[in-house]
């Protein structure tokens, strides 16, 4: 028996196999990785993406993210949207030291390019404004389309039981 043991010494880099990762994981990895810089209000994936993300209430943080991966090294762009008064500048060497740093360190893959393009300035009152004015749009029209689907449904599932009763009971005696 301690023979057995002992012949099963194969170490990891004996084993052969390839390590890969799909372009929506390093995304996913990016923009939760910048979710807390200051003066980056959003990453911007075009108007009707940004309609999309809010009819739906989703929070896809890869939205406007688009990435090269290779093997060894990642290629990054994306479009954001910064707060008015910040450094623009100051805010693009922070998102280069972030999506480096975490992705290098998850994944060991080299972060070679990052172009960012600033698609907008707002300021924070006006990105609150505009981001709780669509969704409370949203979330009124489908609370009242509920309510009268609700309503609808109720009155075909009533006359469907009269309708299922009336055919169920003898016709003769």
């Amino acid at each position: 028996m301690e023979n057995k043991t002992n012949d099963s010494t194969t170490t990891t880099q004996q084993i052969s196999g390839e390590l890969t990762f799909a372009d929506k994981v390093i995304q996913k990895i990016i923009g939760l990785a910048l979710a807390d810089i200051d003066g980056l209000l959003t990453i911007d994936g075009g108007f009707f993406s940004n309609i999309a993300e809010k009819l739906v209430n989703t929070n896809d943080v890869t939205t406007g993210i688009h990435t090269e991966v290779g093997t060894k090294q990642v290629a990054v762009d994306m479009d954001i949207v910064v707060e008015f008064g910040k450094d623009v500048r100051k805010i693009y060497d922070e998102v280069k030291k972030t999506i480096s740093s975490e992705v290098s360190e998850m994944t060991h893959l080299e972060v070679i390019e990052v172009n960012v393009n600033v698609v907008d300035i707002k300021s924070q009152e006006q990105y609150q404004e505009e981001s709780e004015t669509v969704q409370d749009k949203v979330s009124g029209a489908a609370s009242s389309t509920g309510r009268y689907l609700s309503k609808q449904t109720n009155k075909a599932t009533k006359k469907a039981k009269n309708e299922v009763q009336s055919r169920t009971e003898p016709r003769v005696e």
